[in-house]
């Protein structure tokens, strides 16, 4: 079906032609990559005609900012969602990890573009890239962590995302995010104590 929007349609309506635009991108892109995908593939995964999608996205670069940003937003919801209302620091952890093995770990376009055009995420993986993506992160996922740690939760929060993007990248992580059990004992072991201290633990006496 070919949709032709006209000045007279409501704003919905071109919500919905981002929407299905986004969604043919993701489509696009878990099928063949960036380098391959044209905007006339993304027009016919959208179902509307190509003047239609130059109208509203002049480029290729304007859909990719438009996915990037709309699945940024679905992703950080569906994490804080996972962790909302943990009981405890461990749940919440747990919760946030788990959700990000799944929504990340798993996303099909990012899957594709991570394994055959790897050079398109690294500069957002990497030193100053890196960076900005962390403190990103940190700002969107410290809600979670308000409850358990107070004031520390943006560098708690962006400890969990470095220690995610940790396992995401390595081809063998120590723990597969997406079993939650045996992320639940990594969590418990090696990544609460490290946010939330026992204030019962004697500190190591100095040698000197």
């Amino acid at each position: 079906m070919t949709v032709v929007l006209t000045d007279r349609d409501p704003s919905s309506r071109v919500g919905d032609l981002e929407g299905r635009v986004v969604a043919g991108l993701l489509a696009c892109l878990a099928r063949q990559g960036v380098r391959k995908t044209t905007l006339d593939d993304v027009a016919r995964e959208a179902g509307c005609s190509r003047a239609t999608l130059y109208r509203y996205f002049p480029s290729k670069q304007a859909v990719l900012d438009a996915a990037i940003r709309t699945e940024r937003e679905r992703v950080v919801a569906a994490l804080l969602a996972a962790a909302d209302d943990a009981p405890t620091l461990e749940d919440a952890v747990v919760a946030l990890l788990h959700a990000m093995g799944t929504e990340v770990g798993q996303h099909p376009a990012l899957r594709f573009v991570a394994d055959f055009e790897p050079e398109r995420l690294l500069p957002h993986l990497c030193f100053s890239g890196g960076d900005r993506l962390l403190a990103h992160a940190a700002a969107a996922l410290a809600p979670a962590l308000v409850p358990h740690v107070g004031a520390a939760a943006p560098r708690a929060a962006e400890w969990v995302a470095r220690v995610a993007l940790c396992f995401l990248c390595a081809p063998d992580p120590p723990v597969d995010l997406r079993d939650e059990p045996a992320l639940r004992t990594y969590a418990r072991q090696f990544l609460v104590p490290a946010l939330q201290p026992d204030p019962n633990r004697t500190p190591p006496t100095s040698r000197r």
